[in-house]
């Protein structure tokens, strides 16, 4: 037989291999279209319009059906009934963190956010713990959120209401309030260091909603052995880990035990109070990368909303109108609004619920993983198995929700006018793994719109039927398209 024979004839037993492989593996989870080898699923799945996709699939295969985005399955969960029977019945057992190669590749199974086991459980109990303001000074998170509207006000008058495109100074704000809790200062919007930050941030999250690094993440080779924007993506990372090792070794310097600032400095105290540990999950590498985590959870998520926010207020000026009406019977114009307001503003809280259903920010949430072999609806997932969660499914969900792709703040509302909750909102997702920064979240976009609405009012400088609420991209991210708009001071 031939060398070329023999190459054909091993190429041609592996194939069949992993054809058989794949056949004995796919009896045991629940049905989906039948992959091919090697790439699996991925011709059948929009990698601009993941929820599109997902949704096709929901009607052939229903609820709980298996996709192969390359060689590894991923288990989908759609529609509310099965994302609550697996985050919140079997919490524990679907509370892993799925794998992301190009987030493997940087953070190393540390941080919050992609850890697991011990350690996430650690991280996410200590910046939960840090996120309520324990031991972080005099000063209250909601303090500086609004110390934080006031200078978006002053940084929006300097428009002199004109035409702009706010993504900038929208972005600036939520990063700043992480700044001021990570390493105590905020930044002037113009300050050289600053505006690095924010560029590295606003490019990662840019890369990160390209379908692109949906391929890297499930072809993982591609990261090691080819160019492409995966390449910028690591290089930004390691910029960013190099900035955080920078502000860690400053508070070292200047560390008071009996005063701690931010939460660096509860980081580094809770690593002195662990350093005989030798199992402790306290290190200087945990700091830097939770460090990270608040940063990039925390300012482009909220920086995007803020952003989509004011978008669907220009379209629908007679929302606007009401929330503003609502804030000079609640708040007036000569305070600052605070939290203790938003429980006698319903249509405000419902505008904001509203908005977070309706962007669907995140309309995959993060992959999760069974963390042991598990029973679910009569199928067998194996531990370590991918999980996907479709959260569009229950924010869009047409029972809870009539016409879901209609923007209509009475979804939040009962037929009397007040604040109506729904077990259906997950824009942060839900069960053990459901955004440690939500609450900081949720105070910053109430602050900052209903500061935002108190000083202006909003011009859309093009006729508002051309103005597109779409997504431009509908990956990782729901990306809204760029607009103009123009702050008149009231």
């Amino acid at each position: 037989m031939t060398l070329g024979g023999l190459l054909g004839l091993v190429l041609s037993c592996l194939f069949l291999l992993s054809l058989w492989r794949q056949s004995s593996e796919r009896r045991k989870l629940p049905p989906g279209p039948t992959p091919l080898p090697i790439i699996g699923n991925i011709l059948q799945v929009d990698l601009k319009d993941i929820s599109k996709s997902l949704k096709n699939l929901s009607k052939v295969y229903g609820p709980v059906f298996t996709l192969y985005l390359g060689r590894k399955p991923a288990v989908v969960l759609y529609g509310y009934e099965a994302v609550k029977e697996a985050f919140i019945d079997h919490g524990e057992e679907f509370s892993g963190r799925g794998s992301i190669p190009v987030f493997d590749k940087i953070n190393k199974g540390l941080g919050i956010v992609f850890s697991n086991g011990k350690n996430w459980k650690a991280m996410r109990r200590f910046s939960l713990m840090a996120l309520r303001n324990f031991g972080m000074g005099k000063r209250s998170i909601e303090d500086r959120v609004q110390e934080e509207a006031r200078c978006l006000v002053e940084e929006l008058r300097k428009t002199n209401g004109s035409p702009c495109d706010p993504t900038f100074i929208l972005g600036c704000a939520p990063c700043n309030v992480i700044c001021s809790i990570v390493f105590q200062n905020r930044f002037d919007y113009k300050d050289k260091d600053f505006l690095t930050l924010m560029n590295n941030l606003n490019k990662n999250v840019e890369i990160l909603s390209t379908p692109w690094i949906q391929i890297c993440n499930n072809f993982p080779a591609i990261i090691d052995y080819l160019p492409g924007r995966h390449r910028e993506l690591l290089e930004n990372f390691t910029f960013l880990k190099h900035y955080f090792l920078a502000k860690m070794i400053k508070h070292q310097e200047s560390l008071d035990i009996n005063n701690p600032r931010d939460f660096i400095d509860c980081f580094l105290i809770k690593m002195e109070q662990e350093k005989s540990n030798p199992k402790t999950e306290f290190t200087c590498e945990n700091l830097i990368f939770s460090a990270g985590d608040l940063f990039a959870a925390g300012t482009e998520t909220t920086s995007t909303t803020l952003r989509y926010s004011l978008l669907l207020l220009l379209k629908h000026p007679e929302v606007t109108a009401k929330v503003q009406k609502e804030i000079d019977h609640v708040i007036g114009r000569h305070r600052s609004p605070s939290m203790q307001d938003r429980s006698h503003m319903p249509y405000t809280d419902a505008v904001l619920h509203e908005i977070q259903r309706y962007i669907d920010l995140l309309p995959t949430s993060l992959p999760h993983a069974v963390t042991c072999d598990i029973k679910f609806r009569n199928y067998l997932i194996p531990k370590g198995t991918t999980v996907i969660a479709s959260l569009s499914s229950v924010l869009h969900d047409d029972k809870e929700f009539p016409n879901p792709e209609r923007f209509d703040p009475g979804h939040f509302l009962d037929e009397n006018g007040k604040f109506k909750k729904s077990d259906y909102f997950v824009p942060f997702s839900t069960g053990k793994r459901i955004c440690v920064g939500e609450g900081l979240a949720r105070m910053e976009l109430f602050l900052f719109l209903t500061t935002i609405l108190q000083n202006f009012n909003l011009k859309s400088p093009v006729d508002l039927k051309d103005l597109d609420t779409n997504p431009v991209n509908n990956g990782f991210v729901s990306v809204p398209p760029e607009f103009q708009i123009c702050f008149i001071p009231i």
